[in-house]
């Protein structure tokens, strides 16, 4: 017999929190061990010459490639979060998620183009199928007006970054070091880790995820079920064309092609979502006004992780190509930048959850909150103009510039990320809470197609005016959010 909500709610077994949290926390560290392992390695594996092992890339092409591939991750956190709400329930579609992100880094082993391409494809549909719906699962150990819901997604945020610390170390030196294909293997096996905890200690989620949303009939549980079959039939169909076409030379496909294509599906799909939220039928006015401040809390988000998704691409070209990386002899990784973020989100996370109890009645809404993430993303970039310039000429930079940008990326994730997946959990309708928070994800997804294409312009556009680019728009949008954040606490109805 599961434990209630009620008794999952009151329990405090897990620092204060639910102990579900605990076996949402590890599944998601070793998925995000996975994740952002492959990351680290991923644009320098695709640039490095031929004769390295690597790719031979060029950076164009790579750029695009890399901003497909992040993209992808969470815009098909949509029909993850849908396929968990009416077919499958969060908690089956996490499990079946993370045996996809397994084949998808074993695939990036194989030698040959056709094999990594596999792979990257496996790993977007296990992301987008694990992601949403374990943070999801998180909400669902809360009770309404649980005040530790905050702050147990800061513990679970914690969680996501322990992974992102560990990675970079472990898949960037055997990647770099060793053999690019063996980072990935490693990131593979963190993964495997991952779905046997989850797998043994799932009893401790109670009924969190473990059914779909019930259909309103019978008929429309058949209904619910002809349409997916039909819809994945369609999509595999259309695919298997245009593999067709371009193995026999009829089309021709190129990365960038692609990456242009996803820019308009990123667009139409968001617009489509949310003129179904806003206009569609079946909506209470409650509901459509809270889906308009969740409009404007995602604007707010692509915005931000538009510059702050860049730490995988540009940042990590310039710390490769600009950055000294010797330390007392050692000349560490260019991909071991990578956890510096995560350190300081393992040590900003745990101040940032007792901060927002602290201030009690004082707490800063979530559009305040977004406010400060798109201020302190904007600066993490503007003091990178100078050491930028002396990069043109050749010279290697301190590696404190680096540091500092992600000092100042972490203060404003600590206050825009975490707080973005609560709020989500609060405003969205309880009958599509999986692909609402799908939908955050695809805010994501649309920064990390935008932190692709400027990847994309490394070569092309002056790091000065690139980064320089980057810190206006972060502060312009930082300014029209603030002008919005009355109006927007409105739209969320009482939810804080």
């Amino acid at each position: 017999m599961q434990p209630t909500v009620a008794a999952i709610s009151a329990d405090t077994s897990f620092f204060g929190q639910p102990r579900g949290l605990a076996t949402l926390f590890f599944v998601e560290m070793w998925e995000r061990f996975s994740y952002y392992g492959m990351r680290a390695l991923l644009i320098l594996f695709m640039t490095a010459s031929v004769a390295r092992g690597g790719l031979g890339f060029p950076v164009m092409k790579a750029g695009a490639i890399y901003g497909f591939y992040t993209a992808m991750v969470y815009l098909l956190s949509l029909p993850g979060g849908w396929a968990a709400d009416r077919i499958f329930g969060q908690r089956r579609t996490v499990l079946y998620g993370g045996i996809l992100i397994v084949a998808g880094q074993f695939f990036l082993m194989s030698p040959g183009l056709e094999g990594f391409y596999a792979g990257l494809g496996l790993l977007m549909v296990g992301t987008g199928m694990l992601k949403p719906n374990a943070s999801t699962m998180v909400g669902q150990l809360y009770a309404p007006g649980d005040r530790r819901r905050d702050s147990g997604f800061s513990i679970y945020y914690m969680g996501i970054n322990l992974g992102a610390l560990l990675a970079p170390l472990a898949c960037g030196y055997v990647g770099e070091r060793i053999g690019w294909r063996l980072g990935f293997g490693v990131a593979g096996l963190g993964m495997v880790v991952g779905l046997i905890q989850y797998t043994l200690s799932g009893k401790y989620l109670g009924s969190a995820g473990l059914h779909p949303a019930p259909p309103a009939s019978p008929e429309a549980g058949r209904r619910l079920k002809r349409n997916a079959t039909l819809s994945v039939s369609a999509v595999a169909l259309i695919l298997g064309a245009i593999g067709l076409l371009a193995a026999t030379g009829r089309l021709e496909i190129t990365a960038q092609g692609v990456s242009a294509s996803l820019g308009l599906v990123l667009i139409v799909v968001s617009a489509g979502i949310f003129a179904w939220l806003l206009l569609g039928r079946g909506w209470s006015t409650i509901e459509r006004k809270r889906s308009g401040a969740i409009l404007v809390l995602f604007l707010a988000s692509a915005v931000f992780w538009a510059a702050y998704e860049q730490a995988g691409s540009s940042l990590s070209l310039f710390a490769e190509r600009s950055t000294n990386r010797v330390v007392l002899g050692f000349d560490f990784p260019a991909s071991w930048f990578q956890f510096v973020p995560a350190l300081f989100v393992m040590i900003l996370a745990p101040m940032f959850a007792w901060l927002w109890i602290a201030l009690g009645k004082r707490e800063p809404s979530s559009p305040a909150k977004f406010v400060w993430a798109l201020v302190f993303g904007g600066i993490a970039f503007a003091i990178l103009i100078p050491p930028a310039r002396a990069a043109i000429t050749g010279a290697l930079v301190s590696p404190w510039w680096l540091t500092s940008t992600y000092f100042l990326q972490t203060l404003g994730e600590m206050c825009l990320s975490p707080v973005g997946l609560s709020a989500m959990s609060k405003l969205a309708p309880a009958r599509v809470g999986g692909m609402m928070m799908g939908l955050f994800f695809v805010s994501i997804s649309i920064g990390d197609y935008l932190a692709g294409t400027a990847a994309s312009l490394y070569e092309s556009m002056p790091l000065p005016e690139l980064f320089g680019v980057v810190a206006a728009i972060s502060f312009g949008a930082a300014v029209v959010l603030l002008v919005l954040v009355k109006p927007t606490v409105k739209l969320m109805s009482g939810v804080k």
